[in-house]
């Protein structure tokens, strides 16, 4: 493996794995910067596709020739998207290993439990330089909160980190004649971390946090029912005060992250495991068996929103606790 120590790297050739939402987001910001070549990979044609038609994507056939790999494929069950699974992740880096470009740069974006990543590297045998930047997007307000809002990135060592930030924030160093040698990278501002596993559990404890918020309201709005009380009339005098924000209970915690990256917290260490967190899914699913049988009509004081809704309904509105 070369050193990075006091080279500027010049990337050029990108290939982003996995063309989902989060995957077609950060391929189509990077290639609207000319510095770029940026290709996509995945193994459904429907997604292949799908990313060539809508953000006009060069589709890869094989992972050879690139300076930067980001990987952006899911991390749960094919079956159940509630439960960890990184076997999709792991397969991509024994492709990487055989036909990865060596001193290559490799962005694992997708959300994964602690010690994956080192994991990955191991396999890869430290031939690329392995960083974690875990995602963070909101469809709704991708503009302000889409692929260019502040993130977190950690290194499985100091050259993979030194180069990862390379990438994301660019550098400037002097060559030997004493010129400056710059590379603005995609300008994007990212909090370096001092362990790679910081940044693992970085990704993971903020959606469980935003988990255990959603389970409070959904506790206080059964708490609120059993004793005669307008659960909205009282969230609305709570979050008068400037620190309090009770969130709506809607129908449950669901989508792709919010469950399955809280058990990945869970599940991270066997020395402590976190009591309010199991308490929290304990109360999600009592008000989730509470939604199934109860009456689809309260609303808010604005009539704005259904705070109870069938599963049809649900569908329908494309809720989700996430965008909550």
């Amino acid at each position: 493996m070369e050193s990075e120590t006091q080279t500027v790297r010049k990337f050029n050739r990108v290939l982003v794995i996995g063309l989902g939402q989060i995957g077609c987001a950060v391929a189509s910001y990077i290639n609207k910067k000319v510095e770029y070549d940026v290709y996509g990979y995945d193994i459904s044609s429907t997604a292949r596709e799908r990313a060539a038609l809508k953000i006009r994507l060069k589709i890869a056939a094989d992972f050879s020739g690139y300076d930067v790999y980001i990987l952006c494929v899911s991390t749960h069950k094919h079956n159940d998207i509630f439960t960890p699974d990184t076997s999709d992740l792991l397969s991509i880096s024994n492709k990487l290993s055989k036909e990865g470009r060596e001193s290559s740069l490799v962005v694992i974006e997708s959300t994964v439990p602690l010690g994956t990543s080192r994991e990955f590297c191991e396999i890869l045998g430290h031939r690329l330089h392995v960083v974690h930047a875990p995602h963070r997007f909101y469809a709704l307000e991708e503009n302000d909160h889409g692929v260019n809002q502040p993130r977190v990135i950690g290194g499985v060592h100091d050259c993979c980190l030194r180069l990862g930030m390379q990438f994301f924030t660019g550098s400037e160093l002097a060559n030997q004649n004493g010129n400056s040698n710059t590379y603005k990278g995609l300008g994007l501002p990212m909090l370096p971390l001092s362990r790679i596993e910081i940044a693992e559990l970085t990704k993971i404890i903020e959606n469980s946090h935003r988990y255990l918020q959603i389970a409070f309201a959904e506790e206080l709005f059964l708490y609120c029912q059993a004793n005669g009380i307008n659960f909205w009339e009282l969230r609305t005098a709570l979050n008068t005060k400037w620190n309090v924000n009770i969130l709506e209970p809607r129908s449950g915690i669901g989508g792709h992250c919010l469950p399955k990256d809280t058990k990945m917290f869970l599940n991270s260490s066997n020395l402590v495991r976190s009591r309010i967190i199991s308490s929290a899914m304990e109360v999600d699913e009592e008000y989730k068996r509470y939604v199934q049988t109860a009456s689809p009509t309260i609303v808010d004081p604005k009539g704005q929103f259904a705070g109870i809704l069938t599963r049809n309904e649900k569908a329908e509105c494309g809720i989700d606790n996430e965008q909550n």
